[in-house]
This record gives structure tokens, C-alpha cells and sequence, in this order.
């Protein structure tokens, strides 16, 4: 089984968010359970940088705007995996964020930058830009990679089958109408049934409408972006695609998140020798310039600083969770927003909340050892990997119901802590009196250090692994590579 790999982020290359581990843990996964796998990346600086070896393709030449386009193929050296890269130094060349400029807006041509990528791999699928390989399926990920599929739909000669990833449909890749003709399809496309959208058009429908499966990260957030709430507009599309639509959970890459390897955390640990956790407790504390106190839980909060994570809710129980003895540390970046209201509720509760803004992939493996419990408090949640990593580490995830969140974590009750099933806490509404609520919940818990050790235990004791996740894609791709049947013969 050939399958190539489409998106714009790689782990440990380019990462914005969860997109990035993905396509950095499932091609090692799908390659360990025996299928050939290829990524198609773009150009970016740290993408160019760690392509071991590489070697030119196919000489593109000028395309979508771009004087000099080249494929490239090497091996990502963190991974090993073989990859091409779409080297167009017009479009990609640039520090920075991948899709914003320095300015924080998007940048004005992403739509040419997003299509190239689309049309390489699209051609690439086909078999016109590399004859030596020729995939089976072609695999693209989230709304920068959603145009391989129309471009697919437009060579009415390709036969590779194909699956769209919707990461999250927030994020849909919306475009002028008056830029459709950038894009170089038949003006059929912009369509209410392919890319048109509101007098816009979209890359993320283009990937809904014309591949021939579309999966989310996660089971329930398959059924819910079928729904008003969560479907962001477009529930309407993925409702039309019925029993095509399906989820599966993403995985955990065990070599990146590990405790008892970790090199990132001040002293490794594991579910049999927990003592280490509170040496890495103690050390967070002290550099956050929190009080070094074992007796107060510790929560953390790691994540891209915006509306859809529900941060809101925790800077308005802040009061509500400090008079319950806690602690809180924030590591994030995103709406300026939050980050000065979170600067200034630091500020005026020094040695009880601590914020760092950016994001540093090392000091969040130190955040999540160090913390007793973590929040994801979001109003929407595709998967959430937060939670995955905090379990790993025998840090209690304190979740909003929703998406991914419900397929990752049981709730506490009598019942769950009687039938060992605990792994977390949860809560319904979006407010700070349903999140106050369910940090008092913990908080009672972490008073109790034999139900807060068997939360920790049956936690690390889940097996979230991307093996699961790469035999169910496997599945997939072999059932679209299947021959279609013949009809059966009627009986005279």
C-alpha cells in the first residue's frame, strides 16, 4: 500500500498545533504496519533544513505565480521518513510564522502559496511528476492541503483514491471569489456543491466535497461537525456526505511523550515510580516563581491562546480556584487579548499564577510533568492532544464535555472510581461556574492521595498509541483500493 502524505506542518520541523504531531507520528506508524509512505511538505526554511539528502525531481519550472518551483525528495532526518518538499522559494521562503506575516495577518497570497502545494501533490498522485512512484492514496490533511483533492477531481484520468483530514474546521481556508481564477480549474468549480462559499470559495469544502472519505481526529467530532453547533457552516456539506464522514482518534508518539525518557523534564518518572513527579512539581514552581509548596495543586494550562479554547472561562475562575488552594501556570501565545489579561492576573497574584507566553516545546514537556492536574477547557475540541500527554504523565486532565475530550476521558464518579474506569474530570456548560465547579472537584480529589494515585494509574495506564490509529486507516485506505464488483448476473 503506497500512500503519500499531504500537509503544510511536520513535527519536530514546523509546528503551529496538533496538525504538525500528526504527520509527524502517523507515517511512522503506517510505515511500521507495513505501507509505503511518502510526505509532501512545503518549503518552508526548517522544512528545507531537516530534508536529509535531498535530490531534485522534477524541475517544475514557473507555476501559480511562482518563477521557480522544483520537487525535491529526501528523508526527514528526526523520523526518517521519506519526503518531498515543494521547493518555490517565492512563496515559502519566508520566517516566521508559516501562514501569518509579521503584521499577525494572513498572508495576502496564501491562496497561491496553499494551491501550489495542492497542485504538486496532486500531480505527484497522478504519477506525472515522479514515474519511479505512484501512490495508491493520497492522504491530505486539514484546509492547506484541500485543494489536491479538486485538483484530483479536475484529471478525470487519476485513479488514486483519495481521503481528506478535517483537523479543525474553523480553519477553512477562505478566499476572495475574485482570486478563483489563480487557482487554474474550470470555472464549474466555483459551485455550491464543490469550492463556492457565501461568494467566497474555500479550501477546506474543496477537500470535503471531492474526496472520496473524509475523517476527523476524533469519533464525536465527526458527529458534531454534522451539527448547527459545531459545523461552522458548513455542517450542511458534511451532513451531504453521510456514512462517508468518520472519525479516528489521533494517537500518541510514545517516543516523543514518554516520563521515564524524557529527557526535556528535570527527573524522569513512571506509573510504578511516581516519586519523580513531585521532583519536577517543585522544579516548575520554583522557575514560574510560584510558591514551592507539595500540598497545593498545581494546574496548567498549555495551549494556543484563542476564543475556541475557552481561556475566558479560566481567567474568570481564577478567583474561585486560588480560594480553593490551587495554583496556575499558563504557557501559550495567540489573542493579545489574553495574553495581557493573563499577564495581569500574574501580576496580582504573584506566587499563585505564573504565565509564559510563547510557545516552547521543551518547557511545555516541563509543564505537564510538573503539574498535578491540566486544563482544556474548550468550546470545541477536534481531539485535543493536551489531555493525551497529560494522561501519559499521570497529570489529571479537568476537560470540557466535547469532541475528542469525550472519546479521551472518563469522568470521576463513585461509579467510575469504583470500577477503576477514572481517568479525569469534566464539565457541560461553557461558564466559569461549570469549570469552578469541576477544578473544586479535583481539587477535593488531590486531598485524597488514594483516589488521586489510582486517577494517576488507571491515567498512564491508557494506551492512546498511534498503532491503533494507523490499522484503522490501513483498513480504510485498502477498503477504497479495493475493485469495484461487478453486478451480479440476474437468473433467467
Amino acid at each position: 500500500m503506497k500512500v503519500l502524505q499531504v500537509g503544510a506542518e511536520v513535527f519536530p520541523l514546523v509546528k503551529t498545533g496538533g496538525l504538525a504531531d500528526v504527520l509527524g507520528a502517523l507515517p511512522q506508524a503506517l510505515v511500521a504496519a507495513g505501507a509505503d509512505v511518502r510526505l509532501l511538505l512545503p518549503g518552508f526554511p526548517a522544512i528545507l533544513a531537516g530534508l536529509k539528502k535531498p535530490v531534485v525531481v522534477c524541475e517544475i519550472g514557473a507555476a501559480f505565480g511562482a518563477a521557480r518551483v522544483r520537487l525535491l525528495r529526501g528523508t526527514i532526518a528526526a523520523s526518517g521518513i521519506s519526503a518531498y518538499v515543494v521547493d518555490a522559494p517565492y512563496y515559502y521562503q519566508r520566517t516566521g510564522n508559516p501562514y501569518l506575516g509579521a503584521d499577525g495577518l494572513e498572508w495576502s497570497d496564501n491562496a497561491q502559496r496553499f494551491a501550489l502545494l495542492g497542485w504538486v501533490a496532486a500531480h505527484v498522485a497522478a504519477g506525472g511528476l515522479d514515474p519511479a512512484w505512484t501512490p495508491d492514496v493520497l492522504h491530505a490533511h486539514d484546509w492547506h492541503a484541500g485543494m489536491a483533492c479538486a485538483y484530483l477531481a479536475a484529471n478525470q484520468s487519476a485513479t488514486v483514491a483519495t481521503v481528506y483530514t478535517v483537523h479543525n474546521l474553523a480553519y477553512q481556508g477562505l478566499f476572495d471569489a475574485k482570486d478563483f481564477h489563480l487557482l487554474g480549474l474550470p470555472v464549474r468549480f466555483m459551485d455550491p456543491t464543490r469550492l463556492e462559499y457565501h461568494g467566497k470559495f474555500s479550501f477546506m469544502k474543496a477537500g470535503l466535497t471531492h474526496a472520496q472519505r473524509v475523517t476527523t481526529v476524533s469519533p464525536s467530532y465527526a458527529a458534531e461537525i454534522a451539527t448547527t453547533e459545531f459545523g461552522c457552516g458548513l455542517d450542511g456539506v458534511v451532513r451531504s456526505r453521510g456514512a462517508d464522514v468518520s472519525g479516528i482518534l489521533n494517537g500518541v508518539d510514545d517516543a516523543v511523550w514518554d516520563p521515564a525518557a524524557d529527557k526535556d523534564i528535570t527527573t524522569p518518572y513512571s506509573a510504578s515510580q511516581l516519586a519523580g513527579k513531585a521532583v519536577c512539581k517543585a522544579a516548575l514552581q520554583k522557575e514560574l516563581g510560584l510558591q514551592v509548596d507539595a500540598t497545593r495543586p498545581l494546574f496548567t494550562l498549555v495551549s494556543r491562546l484563542t476564543q475556541q479554547k475557552g481561556l475566558d472561562l479560566v481567567l474568570d475562575a481564577i478567583p474561585e480556584m486560588l480560594a480553593a488552594g490551587a495554583q496556575l501556570a499558563v504557557q501559550g501565545s495567540g489573542d493579545a487579548a489574553l495574553e495581557k489579561a493573563f499577564t495581569e492576573a500574574a501580576a496580582a497574584h504573584p506566587g499563585q499564577v505564573a504565565v509564559r507566553l510563547g510557545y516552547d516545546e521543551k518547557f511545555a514537556h516541563q509543564m505537564i510533568a510538573g503539574a498535578d492536574a491540566m486544563l482544556v477547557p474548550s468550546r470545541f475540541e477536534p481531539c485535543g492532544l493536551t489531555q493525551l500527554y497529560a494522561l501519559r504523565y499521570g497529570t489529571v486532565p479537568v476537560v470540557r464535555r466535547v469532541g475528542g475530550l469525550i472519546d479521551t476521558v472518563v469522568d470521576t464518579s463513585e461509579a467510575s472510581l469504583q470500577d477503576d474506569t477514572a481517568t479525569g474530570f469534566m464539565f457541560g456548560p461553557a461558564n466559569k461556574e461549570a469549570l469552578a465547579l469541576a477544578v473544586h472537584r479535583t481539587v477535593q480529589a488531590f486531598g485524597q492521595p488514594a483516589v488521586w494515585a489510582q486517577l494517576q494509574q488507571r491515567g498512564m495506564a491508557q494506551n492512546f498509541s498511534w498503532a491503533a490509529a494507523a490499522t484503522q486507516y490501513l483498513a480504510l485506505y485498502e477498503t477504497l483500493c479495493q475493485p469495484a464488483k461487478a453486478p451480479a448476473t440476474a437468473k433467467k
